[in-house]
C-alpha cells in the first residue's frame, strides 16, 4: 500500500535541511507507520536527493513522525537550481513510499 493511504505530510526547510512531518489520519495506524517508516527507509527512498543524514523523531501523542534530512535541497533555496527549491514536493514524494498492508 502507499503511505498516503494512512497519513498526510507537512514540510519545512531551513537552508539545505528539509523536514517532513508524517501524520497518521487515524491514531490506530500510528504503530504501523512507526514500524515501517524508518529513517533508513526514508533515506533509501530519497537516495538520489538527500546527501546527508536522515533523523527520525517519533511524536506518538499526536500520531506523527518527523524526518529531518540534511543535504536535501541542493544547497538551499538561494543556491539550488531545483524547480522546488523549498522541498515542498518532498512531502508528496514520501507519501508515494510503499509500505506493507495493515494486518
Amino acid at each position: 500500500m502507499k503511505l498516503r493511504a494512512l497519513a498526510h505530510s507537512r514540510t519545512g526547510d531551513k537552508g539545505n535541511t528539509s523536514n517532513i512531518a508524517l501524520i497518521a489520519y487515524d491514531m490506530a495506524d500510528y504503530g504501523h507507520l512507526e514500524a515501517h517508516v524508518t529513517a533508513r527507509r526514508v533515506q533509501e527512498h530519497f537516495r538520489e536527493i538527500v546527501t546527508g543524514e536522515v533523523v527520525r523523531y517519533a511524536l506518538p501523542k499526536i500520531g506523527a513522525l518527523n524526518f529531518v534530512m540534511t543535504g536535501a535541497l541542493g544547497g538551499g533555496v538561494t543556491r539550488s537550481l531545483a524547480l522546488d527549491a523549498h522541498g515542498k514536493g518532498l512531502g508528496s514524494a514520501l507519501l508515494d513510499l510503499d509500505i506493507p498492508d495493515r494486518t
